[in-house]
């Protein structure tokens, strides 16, 4: 890979606040309405709040998550994707595929979703936080340009990237995807282009069915995309060799401003939807290594919530991720 560009802009530092985003609408948005035992569930996010609020929430400051314009949604989706969600949810919304429901209430929880990423990155670049963690639902990583998939409305670190760049003047924007599920919209939506370095690590052979490691972007963003399916089974060891060996010497080389941790906990070893073997620990260690990289490319870091369907491996998890960030204060 050939990166160049000037070296980070954002002046961040690790002395401010720790963010936690979210917001009652994502509640409200439940698949289980068209689409009964569905495992995507409003239980999810008051599972991890409950922990948090446990914990006196770890010292983190929790923040409404603002709605996500219309505007800020198009720099990644076509307006037509925009308005085809908003008016199904208007009407009273109804199933997108076997997978994916949007009810009525679905658009408000989706850009609240993607407008607490978009403001997490704002208070990273603009010096009011060291480190974020947007717990949005619906996730987003499945959702492509025009089309809504895998649970996914909006993409919702996309948007936040997306802005990151267009809005907020960075050049350079590293995407860690750690799902258990490959990001497929994620990769689509920044696949030629060279300011976003996109690294996927998921299970091979499941769901989406896409991120095959000699997929490395096209165009002007061939080189730009890192895929690393592991197989069934697959433990933290892999997982963080993996990191260590190949993707964060490619982050390293590549110069980011700024690191978005699409932080799905699906590949945890009690997740119905998986077969990885991942432990809470683990997400934490993977965490820890990312910050302290970033903390050396002197580039904020924020987490943007994705899967996890276990609510008790979710909750531990998430929670051992949110202390690992913040130094585990």
């Amino acid at each position: 890979m050939q990166f160049g560009g000037r070296g980070c802009s954002s002046g961040a530092g690790y002395s401010l606040a720790m963010l936690y985003f979210s917001h009652p609408a994502c509640l409200e948005h439940d698949p289980r309405q068209g689409l009964p035992g569905h495992p995507e569930q409003p239980e999810r996010l008051r599972a991890i709040e409950a922990a948090l609020a446990e914990r006196d929430w770890l010292g983190w400051e929790r923040r409404q998550a603002p709605r996500a314009s219309e505007e800020e949604l198009a720099l990644v989706h076509p307006r037509e994707h925009v308005e085809r969600i908003r008016d199904l949810c208007r009407a009273g919304g109804g199933p997108i595929d076997l997978d994916t429901f949007a009810g009525e209430t679905s658009y408000e929880a989706a850009l609240r979703a993607a407008g607490g990423a978009c403001e997490m990155v704002r208070e990273l670049l603009g010096g009011g936080a060291e480190v974020g963690f947007s717990a949005g639902r619906p996730p987003g990583h499945h959702a492509e340009p025009e089309r809504a998939m895998g649970f996914c409305l909006f993409d919702n670190v996309a948007v936040a990237a997306a802005v990151a760049i267009a809005e907020l003047g960075l050049e350079r924007v590293f995407i860690l995807d750690w799902d258990v599920h490959h990001g497929n919209g994620t990769a689509e939506i920044f696949r030629r282009r060279d300011d976003v370095l996109f690294a996927s690590v998921h299970q091979g052979g499941i769901f989406p069915g896409t991120g095959a490691r000699d997929d490395t972007g096209s165009g002007p963003g061939e080189g730009y995309t890192i895929n690393l399916p592991v197989p069934a089974g697959s433990e933290e060891d892999l997982w963080l060799a993996l990191l260590e060996d190949e993707i964060l010497p490619a982050a390293a080389e590549f110069r980011p401003q700024l690191v978005l941790i699409s932080a799905g906990f699906d590949a945890h070893r009690d997740d119905p939807l998986a077969e990885c073997r991942l432990e809470a620990g683990s997400f934490a260690r993977l965490a820890s290594l990312v910050r302290g990289a970033a903390s050396d490319w002197e580039a904020p870091v924020g987490a943007v919530l994705e899967g996890g369907y276990s609510l008790p491996a979710l909750a531990e998890s998430v929670l051992a991720t949110i202390a690992a960030l913040g130094g585990n204060r």
